[in-house]
């Protein structure tokens, strides 16, 4: 019998079989996770989920590979997630969600597991019209550029969003996020390229490689410039951002190469700008799943849409090493393991 026909069980205890990573490795290719069983059951207000799949970020190699000092060993990783809840409180049990995280999988165990428990207020229903692995797939992307544009303040219809390194999974969560609010997007990529995600609105490419990305956008805006700059790459392109925002603009960071940059700081006050430091590992699973309601209505109207799962990028529990190295060789496809 089910959990689902027998809503009265509220310390039920499953053997998750969970992916584990005794301790940071050099890189990739030297991790060495393996699947233990482990006992899981949930607290008064948390969940107990049943994985049906899971994302493998980038930021969950970073952790593995020893460039987030503040991971916890061994561990379970994954933040990112979609499932059925098998024990939780009144009203919970049977419900299909997603959720993600800035904790899970990094300072405490995560969703790489057939079984997670996590807060009932950092779950979100998921939408029926979402697979398993796509709403999985939702999760750190469009949390990351959602809070980003949350800080910066929300584009509204008649502005300008310039979305550096509009190709990558964030960046396409942001171009989706500002032209549902109305916003007129312009993507800059690294080589010539077409935007390849979903836009509300058509979509200005510029090719950073042969283009002076910053008087394209002026050219491009009838010299006004961007009033947002989503900078995903970021001191590689900080500079032509720097010098794309207009008056009042606000670039976005979340990433960087080399950690110190210059910059104007005549230009920077004469032209009232602003700059919006992002990193959501510091958001909570509640926190997280706040962030994630917002986008609901935008998926339930279709004015968001998941970023598609391919069958190859799909990986069960005991192959998780290889999910992670396809992730660190900078795959462009969101990556999910399957329980």
């Amino acid at each position: 019998m089910s959990f689902a026909e027998k809503p009265d069980l509220r310390s039920a205890t499953v053997q998750a079989r969970c992916v584990r990573l005794p301790a940071k490795a050099a890189d990739a290719a030297s991790l060495a996770p393996v699947v233990e069983t482990q006992a899981l059951s949930c607290g008064e207000n948390d969940l107990l989920i049943e994985v049906k799949a899971a994302a493998v970020n980038p930021s969950d190699v970073k952790a593995a590979t020893g460039l987030m000092p503040y991971a916890v060993f061994p561990r379970t990783p994954g933040r990112d997630y979609a499932g059925v809840v098998i024990d939780g409180p009144q009203g919970w049990i049977g419900r299909e969600v997603f959720g993600s995280s800035g904790d899970l999988g990094i300072r405490r165990d995560g969703t790489h597991a057939t079984h997670l428990v996590v807060e009932a207020e950092a779950s979100v229903e998921k939408p029926n019209s979402l697979s398993w692995e796509e709403a999985a797939g939702i999760g750190v992307p469009f949390v990351t550029a959602m809070e980003g544009l949350r800080r910066a303040g929300i584009p509204k219809a008649g502005e300008t969003v310039l979305v550096m390194g509009v190709n990558g999974k964030v960046g396409q969560a942001a171009t989706q996020i500002a032209s549902w609010h109305g916003a007129r997007v312009i993507g800059v990529v690294r080589r010539s390229e077409p935007y390849e995600g979903h836009a509300n609105s058509p979509v200005d490419v510029v090719d950073a490689s042969a283009t002076d990305v910053a008087a394209r956008v002026r050219e491009l805006t009838n010299g006004k410039g961007a009033d947002i700059v989503f900078n995903t790459v970021g001191d590689p392109y900080f500079e032509a951002a720097h010098k794309s925002l207009g008056l009042r603009g606000r670039q976005i960071l979340i990433a960087a190469v080399d950690r110190i940059v210059q910059f104007n700081i005549l230009e920077f006050y004469r032209g009232q700008h602003t700059y919006v430091g992002i990193d959501t590992l510091g958001l909570s699973s509640v926190a997280t799943g706040a962030v994630l309601r917002e986008l609901g209505p935008g998926f339930a109207g279709g004015h968001l849409k998941p970023f598609p799962i391919k069958p190859n990028a799909i990986y069960p529990l005991d192959q998780a090493k290889a999910a992670f190295i396809a992730v660190a060789g900078s795959s462009r496809d969101r990556v999910i393991l399957r329980p």
